[in-house]
């Protein structure tokens, strides 16, 4: 199975991201990850979404949204020309034991270290998803508290906006 990255531009109004993602449930999608938020024109929201599946589940995802009212826009990403990034906030168990492990990894993967006590540290860390799977297995052996991810926001290279482009 692929993992596609597909931004969506829609009309920034109150329920219409109830109605795509109702969309996803009625036609059976599994949704990886979405993230959303305005973008620099306040009428428009941009959603990122990631889906797993083949070519048909691609273009069946694709097809199914173009035909929403507020949809404006849906464009596949592609891997080549395209940034990708996720956010993580993880809380590990701070021990005199592990301190040092947690420091070195928080350095090497230039993480930060945002909250800090004797039992605890919570480390905020962005990068593509695979650094911050890397990030997880190494800290898992030194206790995870708790963590979440912010899911991928990607932007592609070069003048091309989702606004300006027919």
């Amino acid at each position: 199975m692929s993992k596609f990255v597909i931004a969506v531009l829609v009309d920034n109004k109150p329920g219409v991201l109830m109605r795509v993602t109702s969309m996803f449930t009625r036609r059976a999608f599994n949704i990886d990850a979405l993230t959303v938020s305005t973008i620099e024109d306040p009428n428009y929201s941009r959603i990122t979404i990631t889906i797993s599946g083949d070519e048909n589940t691609k273009n069946q995802f694709v097809s199914q949204m173009k035909k929403l009212y507020n949809v404006k826009k849906v464009k596949v990403l592609d891997d080549d020309v395209t940034v990708k990034r996720e956010l993580m906030l993880i809380k590990v168990k701070n021990t005199p034991e592990t301190r040092p492990d947690i420091m070195a990894a928080a350095e090497i993967y230039r993480a930060k270290i945002i909250d800090y006590s004797t039992d605890v540290m919570s480390v905020e860390l962005t990068g593509e998803p695979v650094k911050l799977d890397a990030f997880i297995k190494i800290m898992m052996p030194l206790g995870i508290l708790e963590m979440c991810r912010t899911g991928i926001v990607a932007i592609e290279r070069g003048t091309d906006t989702m606004i300006n482009q027919e």
